[in-house]
């Protein structure tokens, strides 16, 4: 409901973008149990399918093992449903996106940290990058070309030696090279100019067409942005 209010009120700009949840803080902090990453990744399944059944406008009875409704509906019913996203990095995770989102999200993280919250760099690599297109590529079938294909940027450095910045990056985040750091679409480092020709690149290389940013980055994002345009 919360999301169908948003669709209305934004006049329908607005895209749901849901993933498996991987921080096990952010579920202690409000008492939710954190299970394995296979049941995440079910009940995740699962809430999609009621999601386009309820903003189809249809009653939904479902008895699911996460989820269960009766006669529900969904209100405000907004003309027309929302994009969803799908955003990890797992295979099981990307292979229901593949299936069921509108636009598919790629963000590089591999196992979680000791933390919870942090991550192992796993993804990052263009190589890497390159394995999971190709697995949502056959997940999806004939349903990939009408795909959006999102990547989540998970650090912008704005400098005028990208390469001595890679260099004191893939010291920080093992197993990279600074190369690897210069190819990475979760990744941008340099000057606006420079960003502006590697997403352009990625776009090309990739088919990443949609780059999501942290609000830290947002203001360098958007000298970026305005020399895309």
């Amino acid at each position: 409901r919360e999301a169908a209010a948003l669709q209305a009120l934004s006049g329908g700009r607005f895209e749901l973008g849901i993933g498996a949840g991987h921080a096990r803080p952010e579920y202690e902090s409000i008492g939710l149990p954190f299970e394995p990453a296979a049941t995440r990744v079910a009940r995740l399944g699962e809430s999609v399918s009621l999601i386009k059944r309820l903003f189809a406008g249809e009653p939904v009875t479902a008895r699911g093992d996460h989820y269960t409704i009766s006669a529900h509906h969904l209100y405000p019913r907004p003309p027309v449903r929302p994009p969803i996203l799908i955003g990890g990095n797992a295979r099981s995770l990307l292979r229901l996106a593949a299936r069921e989102a509108d636009i598919v999200g790629f963000t590089g993280l591999g196992r979680t940290l000791a933390d919870g919250q942090r991550h192992e760099p796993a993804g990052f690599a263009a190589a890497r990058v390159a394995e999971r297109l190709a697995l949502v590529r056959e997940a999806a079938g004939e349903r990939f070309a009408a795909l959006e294909l999102n990547a989540l940027v998970q650090l912008v450095t704005v400098t005028d030696d990208r390469t001595a910045t890679a260099e004191a990056i893939a010291k920080g985040v093992p197993p990279l090279t600074p190369g690897d750091v210069l190819d990475s679409p979760f990744l941008l480092v340099g000057t606006a100019e420079e960003m502006a020709d590697d997403l352009r690149a990625r776009r090309e290389r990739f088919g990443l067409s949609y780059f999501s940013f942290f609000a830290p980055a947002l203001d360098a994002a958007a000298r970026v942005i305005a020399l895309l345009r």
